[in-house]
């Protein structure tokens, strides 16, 4: 049974949705030095050295013999790190940052259809309506006329390679629920070692190997491992400890309004209304599909 939230839980979700919030504006930052197999392939291998090492500091077990549990990394591994990485760093070269914080914030849309299937939590009416409303302000943020871009455009293929990631992520919640029990950590820091091993060689065939960039791009591409990545999912792990899943799922709500200040205001983008209707209607999809476990979490 989880506890009710303490104050420093309530400062770990505002830190959170500030940190994951702010990742797109950072992927932005490191794209101006770095190509995107660079970006996402640092962001990787940086978290995973730093999950690797607080797992050992912590004394956590990390399975590298056990066979129970690598038919599972594997796939969380790819899914939930070496492609939606590499999917946001390309998308964003031809999308704002906003657009991408935007898109994430559908996921636990996408993932109510797919536990429905494949995890055993039936869909009922509330979240049936719930997800038809968010997915309708996924739509309007793709846009009316998107597949009306000229050929010659990236643009909409970048848009698809964000929304490519939301179901990238959710596909690979689903497997980690499905996961055998392991600690939390341990599974995050070998989920990271994976996607190194699949993104490194890439990396290195296509891009080459990275030169140090002096000045913002530098420190973004460290910060997008050591911040987003580890520190967030030490966060993000004590918080689910103490206070519980559910309690967790507020960061969904702030992630694309921190994506959209920051984009607007750090970035200079310029955001279209439709961003904002699509905000709209995606945080309020989350609100009819979540509003059971909102109510138990605040009455209780």
């Amino acid at each position: 049974m989880t506890s009710h939230p303490t104050p420093a839980n309530w400062a770990s979700i505002a830190a959170l949705g500030i940190i994951w919030g702010g990742t797109f504006m950072v992927v932005s930052i490191a794209l101006q030095g770095y190509g995107p197999f660079t970006v996402a392939t640092a962001r990787t291998t940086l978290g995973a050295v730093a999950l690797v090492l607080l797992a050992l500091i912590l004394r956590r077990t990390l399975p590298f013999g056990d066979r129970r549990y690598w038919p599972y990394i594997v796939p969380i591994g790819v899914l939930s790190t070496a492609l939606p990485f590499f999917l946001l760093s390309w998308g964003q070269q031809y999308v704002p940052s906003a657009f991408a914080g935007l898109s994430m914030a559908a996921m636990p849309l996408v993932l109510f259809p797919l536990a429905h299937f494949f995890a055993h939590e039936p869909m009922t009416l509330r979240r049936s309506i719930g997800v038809l409303v968010g997915f309708a302000g996924a739509a309007i943020l793709i846009g009316a006329g998107a597949f009306q871009t000229n050929q010659n455009s990236l643009e909409l293929w970048a848009r698809l390679a964000c929304l490519g990631a939301v179901l990238s992520y959710s596909v690979s919640s689903i497997t980690t629920r499905r996961c055998p029990s392991i600690d939390p950590i341990a599974l995050s820091a070998l989920a990271l070692c994976v996607g190194s091993v699949v993104l490194i060689p890439m990396m290195l065939v296509i891009e080459g190997v990275p030169e140090w960039q002096t000045g913002t791009s530098g420190i973004a591409i460290v910060f997008l491992g050591l911040v987003p990545t580890a520190l967030a999912t030490l966060l993000r792990v004590s918080t689910i400890q103490s206070a519980g899943p559910v309690f967790l799922s507020l960061v969904n709500y702030q992630v694309p309004v921190w994506a959209m200040v920051f984009g607007a205001s750090v970035l200079g983008e310029d955001l279209p209304f439709r961003f904002y209707l699509a905000l709209i209607l995606i945080l309020a999809g989350l609100v009819i599909s979540q509003y059971g476990a909102m109510k138990r979490l605040f009455s209780g």
